[in-house]
């Protein structure tokens, strides 16, 4: 069957991972199991890409609605949690996943924390009163191994001034510069889902990648998850340019030394060792504020909060005003220590 549930044994009713224990968890009997014990279903069954349809849940019988990109979901009739099966094999199978560590209940406290650290927000932002949802989801990404050979030519001075007798002397000497550096990037993070905003998936960097374990479906019961919307061909062009920066500035730092320098020609060849498909945890709060939808994002395993909260005009206005008289009474201050008067 394409659709899974993870029945109790003991009761029947619908298991989901606990982010606190780290298993397989029933809530009406207790029962916990452990995840890497757990045979997985996917392993025994393979489905064609347009083998299914249409989906239905085990428990109740109802047609699931989802999105294309769907891999794990909720019924919305009896709240079981299902893995859509099909959309989780041959190619489509993650190679790796960090679990959740964080739960709903710590992540709503944690945002609710971080939005009265904001100085500039209106007050009714800041009660964090008004979550409208807040839910779990493996977003898809690629993690690139990424290996770097790197030659520049430049031109450098080096320029000392001094004295003999009566003269200021500027000596300058110059170089021909040339640098070949081996540069290897592991774990580079892309987000792979079309629906995710990447520079607040960028921002929620890093992710313990020391906790990335090999992918199960018990691992996804309970939380929505997405299929990637880009392969890693297609993402390619957007890895070289997020390491573009780190090779700049392991030119820079190649080179340094020199009063001045200037780049005649530099050539970088980046080549793809691997790429990985993994699933990585992260909680979405959706917040409603002034009849506005504002939507946040939480690294589930560090608990980093990142977005962009509305700004009170007022508090801005207020706080360049204190700046403003703190200048202002500092250079009062200096101009009396040095003899001066009021202004």
């Amino acid at each position: 069957m394409p659709v899974i549930e993870y029945k109790c044994p003991n009761c029947g009713s619908g298991m989901v991972f606990d982010s606190e224990t780290g298993m397989l968890s029933c809530h009406s009997c207790g029962r916990k199991d452990n995840v890497e014990q757990l045979p997985d279903p996917l392993i025994k069954n393979t489905f064609s890409e347009d083998e299914v349809m249409e989906y239905h849940c085990n428990s109740c019988g109802a047609v699931i609605m989802t999105e294309a990109e769907t891999t794990a979901t909720v019924c919305s009739f009896c709240g079981s949690a299902v893995v859509l099966g099909d959309r989780l094999t041959g190619t489509l199978a993650p190679a790796k996943v960090i679990p959740f560590s964080i739960s709903k209940e710590e992540a709503k406290n944690a945002f609710k924390k971080w939005c009265r650290n904001g100085r500039l927000t209106p007050n009714g932002f800041m009660t964090a009163d008004r979550i409208k949802g807040i839910t779990g989801v493996y977003v898809p990404f690629w993690l690139y191994e990424l290996h770097n050979n790197v030659e520049v030519h430049g031109h450098g001075t080096k320029v000392r001034s001094f004295r003999r007798g009566d003269y200021q002397i500027t000596e300058t000497q110059h170089f021909d510069v040339y640098r070949k550096l081996r540069l290897n990037y592991v774990n580079l993070p892309i987000d792979a889902a079309e629906k995710m905003n990447d520079e607040l998936m960028d921002r929620l960097e890093p992710f313990p990648y020391d906790q990335l374990k090999s992918f199960k479906t018990p691992y996804l019961a309970g939380y929505i998850a997405e299929k990637y919307s880009y392969n890693d061909e297609e993402l390619f062009p957007r890895a070289k340019e997020k390491i573009n920066e780190y090779i700049q500035s392991s030119i820079q730092s190649a080179t340094a030394g020199y009063t001045t320098m200037s780049f005649t020609d530099k050539q970088i060849d980046t080549k793809l060792q691997q790429a990985d498909y993994v699933l990585l945890p992260v909680w979405v709060v959706h917040y409603d504020y002034n009849k506005t939808d504002h939507m946040f994002a939480m690294n589930a395993q560090t608990g980093k909060v990142v977005g962009k909260p509305p700004i009170s005009k007022a508090k801005v206005t207020a706080w360049f005003a204190g700046i403003s008289g703190v200048s202002l009474l500092s250079l009062k201050l200096i101009s009396l220590m040095v003899g001066g008067g009021f202004w």
